[in-house]
């Protein structure tokens, strides 16, 4: 049976949790209001869509071309959870993101050099989908769902960034623990 809460949790934590996506929107937002900032918004959904769909092609590939390749990729999915789970335990440094353009070409252009995408996309096929599911239409379902959830986390990001700032101030620690223990429940459920 497929692993939906696993998966699930994988695809909100990646979604949520800081990233340039969510930062560029949050600023975008803060600096030009809601009704403008939504064409980089728009351009991220497609842009993740697009990236997505490329990390389905190179995985199923990998599948393909090499049968043996899915337990490796498992390993290397759930070692990047547990590395996730680490680094959000870890204090970070935060960094300003000063201007940023808010244009529908800008947003979906970000995707295709985002290693977060990349990374959340080939991880997502490799170790949750393609065990489960190699048909086009239902991979193009997934894949938007991927792009669908990190669309709904910008505009979240963009319409209440200044309260999640205050939040992640306020709470962060728990927050952060909270995450790191669900995508440690991600990489284990990988081998379950």
């Amino acid at each position: 049976m497929f692993p939906w809460a696993a998966f699930l949790s994988y695809i909100f934590i990646m979604a949520i949790t800081p990233g340039p996506n969510n930062i560029m929107c949050m600023n975008n937002a803060a600096q030009k209001g809601l009704r403008k900032a939504l064409p980089f918004n728009f351009g991220v959904l497609t842009g993740i869509f697009i990236g997505v769909i490329i990390c389905a092609v190179f995985s199923s590939l990998l599948f393909t071309l090499i049968p043996r390749i899915q337990f490796p990729m498992k390993i290397l999915g759930a070692a990047y959870m547990l590395y996730l789970a680490l680094k959000t335990l870890l204090p970070s440094k935060k960094r300003a993101v000063r201007d940023s353009s808010g244009s529908f070409i800008a947003g979906m252009a970000l995707q295709l050099i985002n290693p977060k995408i990349m990374i959340y996309g080939i991880t997502a096929m490799s170790s949750f989908i393609l065990p489960w599911y190699t048909s086009i239409p239902i991979l193009v379902c997934f894949a938007f769902l991927l792009a669908f959830t990190g669309f709904a986390s910008t505009l979240c990001w963009s319409a209440f960034g200044s309260l999640f700032s205050k939040i992640f101030n306020k709470h962060g620690l728990i927050l952060n623990i909270v995450m790191a223990l669900l995508l440690v429940y991600c990489a284990v459920s990988l081998f379950l």
